[in-house]
């Protein structure tokens, strides 16, 4: 039978994990409490967390998976650093992805597919209804992961799924803007349509356009601020 000292060391020396370091960590990129570029320093964020510094560079090795966070030999981690030409990428290759997608939808989906479709357009147009813009991306992920489920290619949806926490975080500092709202709508249900006739052509155009207008949007909006994220790269 262990001893009570045996019992105290073994306790001490295999501490239960902390939970949740990552999803703190995350929360605080996407929300801006941690801006973009700034330096992550691993004494720093286990001070904040009241954690040691084991998970906390576990949470970065998970962000840094995920593309919000840089991590670089000899220079430590940090926030990825936002300017135009990243913005740009990270756009073409979802565009690239999603209108083959697209296609792929508008021929392979089955009734559950534009059920699915429908439920989350029509949650999303509720969250703008309502004023809950903070919401509006949960169900816009909703209705693109949709679309990318009746296309039935699992290869495809890790790296359209990687782009989504960061476009979040990017959203949430320059945010949409009035007008968008209304024309991410009318697009969804243009989608919708093209998908359900099984149009492939026209399914892919429409979310190659659709992405499009999401870049020029956000650029517009990060305008004054990429540039400085930039020289700060």
């Amino acid at each position: 039978m262990p001893s009570r000292r045996a019992e105290s060391i073994k306790t001490r020396t295999n501490p239960p994990p902390v939970p949740g370091i990552e999803q703190r960590l995350r929360n605080d990129i996407v929300a801006g409490g941690l801006p973009f570029g700034s330096r992550l320093v691993i004494e720093e964020l286990a001070s904040r967390y009241g954690v040691s510094h084991m998970p906390v560079r576990e949470a970065l090795r998970i962000l840094h998976g995920e593309g919000l966070v840089v991590i670089e030999p000899n220079r430590g981690a940090r926030v990825r650093p936002i300017y135009r030409g990243f913005i740009e990428d990270v756009f073409d290759m979802r565009c690239a992805i999603e209108t083959m997608l697209a296609r792929r939808a508008a021929e392979r989906h089955e009734p559950a597919h534009l059920e699915a479709l429908r439920r989350s357009a029509s949650e999303l147009e509720a969250f703008v209804d309502r004023g809950d813009y903070a919401s509006v991306p949960i169900a816009n992920r909703a209705f693109h992961r949709a679309i990318n489920d009746a296309a039935r290619h699992p290869g495809a949806l890790p790296i359209v799924d990687s782009h989504w926490l960061l476009l979040a975080a990017l959203l949430k500092r320059y945010g949409y803007g009035d007008d968008r709202f209304s024309r991410v709508i009318e697009e969804h249900q243009h989608l919708i349509q093209a998908i359900e006739r099984r149009d492939s052509h026209s399914a892919a155009t429409l979310m190659g356009a659709h992405i499009e207008k999401a870049k020029n949007n956000l650029l517009k909006r990060a305008s004054g601020d990429a540039p400085r994220a930039a020289a700060n790269a």
